[in-house]
């Protein structure tokens, strides 16, 4: 008996080709959905039924990015600097303020502070020079040069030591008189890095101020500034400060060309608590418990008048 097959088909055939259409058009599907897929796309595949035994956990939000805000510091370290423990006042001080005697004058500048631009200085070291004082400039009378030290207290005087150092001097007493005080060496405030550039190095030790050329350089002045006047804003100013707890005193620095009660005479003064003095060192010491400032000139008769103006002056007010 003949049978054909051709128009037939087998049950199971049908059923596993079927099958595998199925799966296929599955996978296609599948494959589709994943190519279609932007990873950039805000939207989310769906979430998945949550079970009973499932357990829901919140994820921490990230905080907002928070920059360091930057920590308000001193420019210089507090053990080199006294100046930190007592920022300056925007007090300048007045015209009277500096017409007294030079050796009146020459202590209360210390604890003061020279401004110029953005450089502060603390004055650390000074020293008085008087009329007839055989130190002093005014001791040749007035010429071009020395014609700043008569004007009246208040205003700076400038000078080239050697050619080379810009001395600043800060005038005293009256017009005419002839006096000033030596501003010998400083602590900085603020303004390092103008400082450092001014005077070519980049230490922050007392070499960087402890000498009068070295505060003329790192205040950026020059001859020119003669006359200047120190109780004017701009330019070049004295602010107030605190006076010093304690100082020392002693004889000046290089004036072996004059008299000998000259040379000996203690008109050096320094604040005692700071590293930033100019040398010698040595030669500087506590005054005596006396008011009156002594010196080897036997000129301590004239100084006690002095003393004794001001003391009967604090005790009619």
């Amino acid at each position: 008996m003949h049978t054909s097959f051709g128009t037939q088909t087998s049950p199971l055939f049908c059923t596993s080709s079927n099958q595998m259409k199925r799966t296929q058009r599955l996978k296609r599907v599948l494959k589709s959905n994943v190519d279609t897929l932007d990873p950039n796309d805000d939207r989310k595949a769906p979430t998945p039924l949550i079970t009973k035994s499932s357990t829901i956990r919140a994820k921490p939000k990230p905080n907002p990015e928070v920059k360091p805000q930057p920590q308000l510091r001193t420019q210089f370290d507090p053990v080199s600097l006294t100046s930190t423990r007592h920022p300056p006042s925007p007090t300048i001080l007045a015209r009277d303020f500096y017409q007294i005697d030079a050796l009146e004058l020459a202590p209360l500048l210390l604890g003061k502070y020279l401004r110029r631009d953005d450089v502060v200085l603390r004055i650390t070291e000074v020293e008085a020079y008087r009329p007839n004082d055989s130190a002093c400039h005014g001791r040749f009378g007035i010429t071009a040069r020395t014609a700043p030290v008569f004007g009246p207290g208040g205003h700076a005087y400038v000078y080239l030591c050697y050619g080379l150092h810009t001395m600043l001097n800060v005038v005293a007493d009256k017009e005419g008189a002839g006096a000033a005080v030596l501003i010998r060496s400083c602590a900085p405030v603020s303004g390092l890095d103008t400082i450092q550039q001014r005077r070519g190095m980049k230490s922050e030790k007392p070499v960087l101020l402890a000498g009068p050329g070295k505060v003329g350089q790192a205040l950026g002045i020059s001859t020119e500034w003669s006359s200047h006047p120190l109780f004017i804003p701009g330019g070049l100013e004295i602010l107030d400060g605190p006076k010093p707890e304690k100082i020392l005193i002693g004889p000046r620095v290089g004036i072996e060309y004059a008299s000998p009660e000259h040379i000996s005479a203690l008109w050096r003064f320094a604040i005692a608590d700071t590293p930033w003095i100019s040398a010698p060192r040595s030669t500087l010491r506590p005054p005596p418990e006396s008011p009156i400032v002594r010196s080897d000139s036997g000129d301590e008769a004239e100084q006690g008048k002095i003393m004794e103006g001001k003391i009967q002056k604090k005790r009619k007010t």
